[in-house]
């Protein structure tokens, strides 16, 4: 197996540890806010539950609102990098090098 081989798939396995353990993370995330707001105190770990308010801003509606020039001019661009996993199905794979 090449090391490029490994690479993807050590990632690969990462990557579905990690889903697991956010599964499980959610799971008692819910169990604990079920406790309510405030302080909590475990053995080794405090947890703080608080509650508020998250504005969120319709972009849709601001687009029909908007004039495209407006937009443009106070819209910065980021470069992102994105590296997803999955298990291999052969379709469209792309030899390693």
């Amino acid at each position: 197996m090449s090391s490029t081989a490994t690479l993807i798939d050590d990632f690969g396995l990462l990557s579905a540890q990690i889903a697991e353990l956010e599964a499980k993370k959610k799971a008692i995330r819910d169990q604990l806010v079920a406790l309510g707001e405030g302080a909590h105190e475990g053995t080794f770990y405090r947890v703080t539950i608080s509650k508020s308010v998250r504005c969120t801003l319709d972009m849709e509606a601001v687009r029909e609102k908007l004039s495209r020039q407006f937009i443009q001019a106070n819209t910065r661009e980021t470069d992102v990098i994105t590296v997803k996993a999955g298990a291999r199905n052969n379709i469209n794979v792309q030899e390693a090098a």
